[in-house]
C-alpha cells in the first residue's frame, strides 16, 4: 500500500518508529529544519501541548500561525480547525497529524443540508460558529467564537432577523444573553452533551466551596448550574483569576493539564458525564498523538487543501468578525 492509499484508509502515516528514539527531541529538530510552528488545541494530550509552540483555541492559534514566518504549520486538533488554518495562511503549507480527527458538531450540519436550511430564511444573516468546516463558513455572513458570539449579535440591528449554527446551545445561551429571537440550526457537541445534571449536583455537594465552570456548548440545564460560562480560554482565565481552590470543570479534560499547570496549588476535577465511559475526552481530538505528529512533521503529510474558491469565501465571513470585534473594542 502506498502512502496516498495508506492515508486514505487510516487518515495517517503507519510507519515503524525506533522506541529508542526521543521523540521531543526529534519533533524539535524536524520543525527547525522545516522552518514549521506547531498548533496544540487545550484539547489535545499533554505532551501535544507541551512540545508545540502555541496552545490555545482554534482561531486564535490559527491567528498566531499566519503572524509568523513559518513555512509549515502543524495544527494538532480536528480537521475543521486546520482548514481555518489554510483559509488565514493559504500560501503555507498545513499538516494535521490524523485526518479523521473530525468533530462530531462540525459533522452535524452538513453544508448541502445547511445551504436548503438557509434558503427558507433568505433575509437572515448566518452567523456561523467558528467550530464547522470551511464550506460552511464560505456561505456565512459573519464568523463568531464561543467568547464572542453574544458581542457579535448584539452588534446587528435589532430589527436584523438572524440564523445562528451549527450549534443549537451555543445558539441557545446567546439568544439567552442578548434578549434576541435565533433562528437555530440543530447541531451539538457530543463531549459537551453528555453531562450529567445529577452527577454534577452530587459532586457539587462533596465539593461545597468548589467553582462550577461550564463551557456554553454543554445544554441549558448544566449552565443553569454554573458560577461562570466562558469559551475554553475563558475557562482557564477565570481559574487563573478566581480565588477558589476546587474548580469542577465541564468541557473536555485537556484542559485540565493547562489549568493544572497554572495553578499548581489549585485542585480540578472534570465534571462527570450521564455514563460510565469517558465521554467528556474528545475520541477525536484523542485521535492525535505524538508518534503521528512525529511522523506528519518528518513526511509532510496528511496535508490540508482546500478549493481557492472556498479559501476566499471562507475568508469574508472572518475578516466580517474581526471588522466588527475592531468596532465594539474586542
Amino acid at each position: 500500500m502506498n502512502t496516498l492509499e495508506e492515508l486514505n484508509v487510516k487518515g495517517f502515516i503507519e510507519e515503524a518508529i525506533d522506541p529508542t528514539l526521543d521523540l521531543f527531541a526529534e519533533i524539535d529538530r524536524l520543525k527547525k529544519e522545516k522552518n514549521a510552528v506547531i498548533l496544540a488545541h487545550y484539547y489535545q494530550e499533554p505532551d501535544i501541548q507541551d512540545i508545540a509552540d502555541y496552545i490555545g483555541d482554534s482561531l486564535g492559534l490559527s491567528q498566531q500561525a499566519a503572524k509568523t514566518n513559518a513555512e509549515v504549520i502543524v495544527f494538532a486538533g480536528v480537521h475543521f480547525m486546520a482548514e481555518t488554518a489554510k483559509i488565514l495562511s493559504p500560501k503555507k503549507k498545513v499538516l494535521l497529524p490524523d485526518l479523521k480527527a473530525g468533530c462530531s458538531l462540525s459533522d452535524s450540519c452538513p453544508p448541502h443540508l445547511f445551504a436548503k436550511f438557509k434558503e427558507r430564511y433568505p433575509n437572515h444573516v448566518v452567523i456561523t460558529y467558528v467550530n464547522c468546516t470551511a464550506e460552511l463558513k464560505a456561505m456565512s455572513d459573519i464568523v463568531c467564537t464561543s467568547s464572542n458570539a453574544v458581542q457579535i449579535v448584539n452588534s446587528l440591528p435589532k430589527d436584523q432577523p438572524i440564523i445562528f449554527g451549527p450549534d443549537r446551545n451555543l445558539g441557545r445561551y446567546v439568544a439567552q444573553k442578548t434578549g434576541r429571537e435565533l433562528v437555530l440550526w440543530n447541531g451539538a457537541c457530543m463531549v459537551h452533551e453528555i453531562f450529567s445534571q445529577q452527577r454534577i449536583l452530587k459532586l457539587k455537594s462533596q465539593h461545597p466551596n468548589a467553582k462550577f465552570i461550564a463551557h456554553p456548548e454543554c445544554e441549558e440545564v448544566i449552565l443553569s448550574m454554573a458560577d461562570y460560562i466562558g469559551s475554553t480560554t475563558g475557562l482557564l482565565k477565570y481559574t487563573i483569576e478566581n480565588p477558589a481552590k476546587e474548580f469542577i470543570v465541564a468541557t473536555e479534560s485537556g484542559i485540565i493539564h493547562q489549568m493544572e499547570k497554572s495553578n499548581p496549588d489549585k485542585t480540578f476535577i472534570p465534571a462527570p458525564p450521564n455514563t460510565t465511559c469517558a465521554c467528556n475526552d474528545c475520541p477525536h481530538m484523542k485521535r492525535n498523538t505524538l508518534e503521528k505528529l512525529y511522523l506528519c512533521l518528518k513526511n509532510e503529510l496528511p496535508e490540508i487543501t482546500l478549493p481557492e474558491t472556498v479559501i476566499q469565501q471562507a475568508q469574508k465571513p472572518i475578516e466580517r468578525m474581526l471588522e466588527i470585534s475592531a468596532q465594539i473594542g474586542l
